[in-house]
């Protein structure tokens, strides 16, 4: 126990530093998502009761790490939508606007760990990537603009698909390997890449732990490795399924379970056991009155964290 109130001590001190290297990329201060009107207020207490009655992940028995972290429940949510990820007003539409956040953070890191000009437009040449839960390919086709060679990889073949059609569209994009598997089956053909990124997606698999045991052995010794995802606290719960799901419909209804999402220090021990080292983390801030997300030291809901995979 004292170790682990250290390294959170530690964790939250590292965050704070690090984001100051991040602010002066992000486009302006982003502000949290509030509404004070009756009904949200209801809707929050009204959801609440629920909760009650549900355990969160940090006091979960942990399954033993398996064949695969694959949760086929989570499989057929986004499989029904699947037609809609290039859809910028569709259920996708949140990340298609968080997109360039995203990005910015990505571009910082790794160009800072790899040594590349941030300001250059392919600063990933010569770099392997590889998106693990890749969806309709969002996030694959601007890391492919950007020079990387890009695998993309997803457990749901619809968004292969899609991701294949979209991709055939631009001769850049269409360099990247698209292939529905998942990282386990990867780690077994011994795949090794310079940066493993995954966002959006640790909180929808069965098996945290042994997620990121997969993508700790996809990274190269010293490379990087990115997971963005959404904070399991009351703030997250309000404002990431209440109003993003039930008041603004931004997403459908049930895509995301409170009880599965991971707190930052919780993420970061769960990668500290998979020899992967957390040295910069950040939040998303939304702004309701432009519309656009931006980079903050708030990681009260969604957050990105960047590691360094320890030498082997």
């Amino acid at each position: 126990m004292v170790l682990a109130s250290k390294s959170v001590a530690m964790s939250r001190t590292m965050f704070t530093r690090s984001l100051y290297q991040l602010q002066n990329l992000s486009r302006s201060n982003g502000l949290s998502l509030h509404s004070s009107s009756t009904n949200f207020k209801h809707a929050v207490l009204a959801a609440f009761q629920p909760l009650l009655h549900s355990r969160p992940y940090a006091n979960n028995p942990q399954p033993a790490a398996s064949a695969s972290s694959v949760d086929q429940a989570e499989l057929a949510k986004f499989a029904a939508i699947a037609e809609s990820w290039w859809d910028a007003e569709g259920p996708f539409k949140p990340l298609h606007v968080m997109n360039p956040t995203r990005l910015t953070f990505i571009r910082s890191t790794l160009c800072r760990h790899f040594g590349k000009d941030p300001f250059s437009a392919r600063p990933f040449e010569g770099l392997k990537f590889i998106d693990v839960g890749c969806g309709g390919g969002i996030l694959s086709e601007p890391l492919a603009r950007m020079g990387a060679s890009v695998t993309g990889i997803d457990a749901v073949e619809k968004n292969i698909k899609i991701a294949q059609v979209h991709a055939d569209l631009d001769p850049v994009a269409s360099s990247i390997e698209y292939r529905c598997t998942t990282a386990e089956n990867l780690v077994e053909e011994q795949m090794k890449f310079d940066a493993v990124i995954a966002l959006e997606v640790i909180e929808h698999v069965a098996n945290p732990d042994g997620f990121c045991k997969s993508l700790s052995a996809l990274t190269k010794p010293h490379g990087a490795t990115i997971i963005s995802t959404i904070n399991r606290s009351m703030r997250a719960y309000a404002t990431a399924i209440v109003a993003a799901e039930y008041i603004l419909h931004w997403l459908p209804k049930g895509t995301h379970q409170w009880s599965s999402f991971l707190t930052p220090e919780e993420l970061v021990l769960t990668l500290q056991r998979a020899s992967i080292s957390v040295e910069e983390m950040a939040g998303f801030a939304y702004d309701p009155l432009t519309g656009q997300w931006s980079l903050t030291d708030d990681i009260s809901v969604n957050f990105i964290a960047f590691g360094i995979k320890n030498s082997e």
